[in-house]
């Protein structure tokens, strides 16, 4: 069951397409997809495709992130980058076994964001 500080994805959705004002109907036509599915994905049955959910955050004011990370996914980029990096995978376990709070989670996302900026070792990006 849910709580309402930590909703899962399908409730997410659901709330926001109702404050949004659009049927359940309505949404799954602008999404392509068919209504029975997308009542799956409202109620947890189904969790959605990375695709989905970009049009998902597209017609909902829901940031694709955080539907990713609800979805329980990281994007078919970050599972490449995982793949091939082996260290990402310590890292993501080093977090989720110190349990780090939303704080130090935050900290730690900016120090990251600060990096990618500065990486050194790598040619440019154009």
């Amino acid at each position: 069951m849910t709580d309402n500080l930590n909703p899962s994805l399908g409730p997410s959705i659901r709330a926001s397409r109702v404050d949004a004002g659009l049927s359940l109907r309505e949404l799954a036509r602008r999404i392509d997809v068919a209504p029975s599915y997308m009542n799956d994905i409202e109620h947890d049955r189904r969790t959605p495709s990375e695709a989905v959910l970009i049009k998902i955050a597209e017609q909902l004011p829901l940031d694709f992130d955080d539907l990713l990370a609800l979805a329980g996914r990281l994007g078919e980029d970050t599972e490449l980058y995982l793949k091939s990096n082996p260290t990402v995978g310590v890292l993501l376990r080093t977090v989720s076994g110190a349990n780090l709070n939303e704080e130090n989670l935050q900290r730690l996302l900016k120090s990251a964001n600060r990096m990618a900026k500065t990486q050194v070792g790598d040619e440019p990006k154009a």
